[in-house]
């Protein structure tokens, strides 16, 4: 079901011209931000892979991929990404990038299940990233690490908007804050996961909250995630469950947290077995990535993925995603979001 949130008094800073202006220099300064402060290099990536090989990301397990089937191949089904999630492990190894690098690459996919709104569409595009590491870098001091060189990323390009926009002033503090997902539920105790997240990104105004995917204290996760590609079941050097997380910031315009970017370290031989035989998926073990990954034909990595239009939406100060890119979007919404101040393209 869609939802439209309509901020009172909502007015675009920007016109449709300085829009298309300010995606295009945020696009090309953060990429080159991020590139720089990761170490990695830019390569291309599919739009579909062939079903059943276990390539594709399953995000939380029941999203249905758009598929189509290929003439050339006997009709077997190609599948539209979900995200690249595992494509990125298997061509770092492919590629033979050495620990401390990476690669990078526009990952454009279609989430036909996705709810509409003002954060969600059925387009996704992001910049989807892995990074070789060692062994001894799968620790939550490194993971903590790489957050903060994104973070700095995404600072200097606030600052880089600014310039190029004066009335659009810099909001995101110098530092990021960290906590866990369990100490989360203990500081809010009684609040829905959504009212979490709010209230202690709007405390801190940019937070990483780690161990998606776990089962904390109440026996709930605070957010589903495969169990194929981010570790969130091994206990990391302070004790806690979990070596991945999500990157929020306080969104002003929508009075509520944005979610611009999930990460982790990505699963080692021991975590996926674990991780399948806690969801009940085991079968997967016969795929073609997991067969890699049980044999060690993979790297150790870390990778995640950080929205584009999220990104522009949140620097350009705009209401809705639909603001920022060009998508489908039921034609009730439309008008409500034309008459609250919002032009979706």
């Amino acid at each position: 079901m869609s939802y439209l949130i309509k901020p009172s008094g909502y007015k675009a800073v920007l016109n449709l011209a300085q829009t298309e202006m300010g995606i295009k220099m945020i696009k090309d300064f953060f990429q080159q931000n991020l590139s720089s402060e990761l170490r990695l290099r830019r390569v291309t990536a599919p739009l579909f892979v062939l079903k059943g090989m276990g390539i594709n990301d399953d995000l939380n397990g029941t999203e249905r991929a758009v598929s189509f089937p290929i003439k050339d191949l006997d009709d077997a089904k190609a599948e539209i990404v979900h995200s690249l999630a595992k494509w990125k492990r298997l061509t770092l190894a492919d590629y033979h990038i050495e620990p401390g690098y990476g690669i990078y690459t526009d990952m454009n996919a279609i989430r036909s299940d996705e709810e509409l709104g003002n954060l969600h569409s059925l387009y996704v595009d992001q910049w989807d990233w892995e990074r070789t590491m060692n062994e001894n870098e799968r620790n939550l001091g490194f993971l903590k690490e790489v957050v903060r060189r994104i973070y700095a990323a995404m600072v200097r390009t606030e600052y880089m908007v600014y310039e190029m926009f004066p009335q659009i002033k810099p909001v995101l503090p110098q530092a990021i804050h960290f906590i866990h997902s369990e100490d989360l539920l203990q500081r809010y105790p009684g609040s829905t996961l959504k009212e979490r997240e709010d209230a202690i990104t709007k405390q801190y105004g940019a937070v990483f909250i780690i161990g998606i995917g776990c089962k904390l204290s109440d026996g709930k996760k605070h957010d589903g995630r495969a169990p194929d590609y981010d570790d969130w079941s091994t206990v990391a050097d302070n004790g806690q469950v979990g070596l991945n997380g999500d990157l929020l910031v306080w969104n002003d315009v929508l009075n509520r947290s944005l979610e611009l970017s999930s990460m982790g370290i990505r699963v080692n031989k021991e975590a996926l077995l674990r991780q399948l035989e806690e969801t009940r998926t085991e079968e997967k073990k016969e795929l073609y990535f997991h067969k890699r990954l049980l044999g060690g034909e993979l790297p150790q990595s870390i990778g995640g993925g950080i929205g584009q239009s999220r990104l522009c939406m949140f620097y350009l100060r705009k209401a809705h995603i639909g603001e920022i890119q060009a998508s489908i979007w039921p034609e009730e919404m439309r008008r409500e979001a034309l008459a609250a101040g919002m032009h979706l393209i």
